[in-house]
């Protein structure tokens, strides 16, 4: 006998349901794409600084860099979330739900975007370098004029993984009360008491959200291919 005989496929999504809470469940969304472009952007800032700190020759740069990289690699984002929200108003720093989520995600993200950047320099011929040298450019304007542009085309797919992991992580401020997508949806859940039909939902408004990220990537490659 099957394990499936009797089981009623049609109530895993209630269709009328779903269309009913969509506008609901999409007032989240401008919250979470909020979250994420800004605390992407704390991420690419800090993580160009973090980078370059990596690979000085200064222990007084390169070690607090690998430190910071370690710590936020090696600890939960949900972890980090509650220390800022929760944690810091007892020493007197008290952030709102949405300066808190934005600080956590840009200052978490800035640890692997470091590394990103880290890589894709180094994977730049050493040529490069001592061709900006060579006319007489310092050291700053071969960087942004020579290096970056090449780096930025290597780094453009996992950059774009780690926007994407952002976006989906978002879900995580609902903890903290931010009202993005999924705290929207766990709203909706309560007060309707569907949580397969209202979960599969929120799932599907991230996928697409996805899927425009990842064309937004392609045109960012084909733009950037001609440095290569």
């Amino acid at each position: 006998m099957s394990i499936f005989n009797g089981f009623d496929f049609g109530g895993v999504f209630d269709i009328e349901l779903a269309l009913e809470s969509l506008p609901f469940i999409l007032g989240g969304l401008p919250m979470t794409l909020v979250v994420s472009l800004a605390g992407m952007a704390i991420g690419l800032l800090l993580g160009l600084f973090l980078a370059l700190a990596r690979r000085s020759e200064k222990l007084t740069l390169r070690w607090p860099a690998r430190m910071y990289i370690s710590f936020m690699r090696g600890t939960p984002m949900l972890v980090f979330l509650f220390l800022l929200y929760f944690g810091l108003p007892e020493i007197g720093i008290e952030f709102t739900a949405l300066t808190a989520a934005i600080l956590g995600f840009g200052l978490n993200s800035a640890a692997y975007i470091a590394e990103i950047n880290r890589s894709s320099l180094n994977s730049i011929d050493h040529g490069q370098w001592e061709s900006g040298k060579a006319l007489n450019m310092s050291y700053w304007k071969t960087l942004r004029k020579i290096i970056l542009p090449q780096a930025t085309r290597i780094a453009i797919p996992p950059l774009t993984n780690v926007f994407m992991d952002i976006v989906k992580a978002t879900s995580l401020a609902a903890v903290i009360t931010v009202p993005e997508l999924f705290q929207k949806t766990q709203i909706a859940v309560g007060r309707e008491f569907d949580a397969m039909t209202l979960y599969i939902l929120v799932a599907m408004i991230y996928w697409p959200t996805c899927v425009i990220i990842s064309f937004f990537q392609d045109r960012l490659e084909k733009r950037y291919s001609r440095f290569l």
